[in-house]
């Protein structure tokens, strides 16, 4: 697919990895998803690091601040959602019952961004673009491919978000699930399902799925790179094989091996 030159409103546009080493984080992504990197100053020997492919952006990893470290909080990817006034999003969200954890706030020439804690308790990021729109490629392979929301009420959840980001809802009958699909005017944007008694100790969290090629070969790869494949290559009938994955610093993603044609193999 051609280079993205804007994102849809009230889909997700960007994502980025706080990781608690972010030296390790970045050699196994660039090694795993062939991504190039651009180190960008932000501080004393602290740098915000653009992941990129072709010399596009495709996401981005920093490194977690000593207080985080200290508090526990493990390597994480946040996903975020392009809107056309964070400001109002945030105050809309509160009103709903969520809280802002970050924000709002401008990250210099770049965008105004807000990060919000929903009623559940997932941490999700919103974007208002200025200079930089996000994720610069898409449906492509080894990069950001789907969101998925994994929580414990799906129907309050599902209003929430509705009511936030005018998302309708979309239930699918799957083989041992209902699984509910988020759409805007264009199609579906993400997806979420009901956390059962398997996900016990697990807190409520929006996933991020990178498109891959082969899942079976990824998944040896990131092992053979210090990585954890928790959950094996698994079908999902008519969508594609998956398998989740945790980075050696503790962050946990998905990958995707679509069925369909909808992504590039070849870009």
């Amino acid at each position: 697919m051609a280079k993205v030159t804007s994102s849809p409103i009230s889909a997700f546009c960007w994502a980025e990895l706080c990781s608690s080493d972010w030296a390790g984080g970045k050699q196994f992504y660039t090694q795993l998803f062939d991504w190039q990197f651009d180190d960008q100053p932000i501080g004393e020997d602290c740098y915000y690091t653009m992941l990129k492919k072709q010399a596009d952006d495709i996401a981005a990893m920093y490194q977690m601040m000593p207080e985080q470290k200290e508090a526990n909080i493990p390597s994480h990817w946040l996903g975020y959602i392009a809107v056309n006034d964070v400001d109002a999003i945030a105050d809309k969200a509160k009103g709903l019952g969520a809280t802002v954890i970050h924000g709002p706030c401008d990250v210099m020439s770049a965008g105004r961004m807000v990060m919000i804690s929903d009623p559940d308790g997932a941490f999700v990021a919103f974007w208002q673009a200025n200079e930089h729109i996000g994720t610069q490629r898409v449906l492509e392979k080894n990069t950001p491919y789907w969101h998925e929301l994994a929580c414990r009420g799906n129907e309050k959840i599902g209003q929430f978000y509705s009511e936030l980001l005018g998302w309708h809802i979309q239930v699918e009958k799957m083989e041992q699930m209902d699984y509910t699909l988020f759409c805007n005017e264009q199609g579906p944007v993400a997806g979420m399902l009901e956390m059962t008694e398997e996900w016990e100790g697990i807190p409520p969290h929006w996933m991020i799925y990178f498109a891959v090629a082969d899942c079976d070969a990824m998944s040896e790869k990131a092992a053979s790179l210090g990585g954890q494949v928790c959950v094996p290559p698994t079908d999902i009938p008519n969508i594609g094989r998956f398998a989740v994955i945790t980075d050696p610093q503790g962050a946990v993603f998905s990958i995707m091996q679509s069925c369909n044609d909808d992504i590039d193999l070849d870009a």
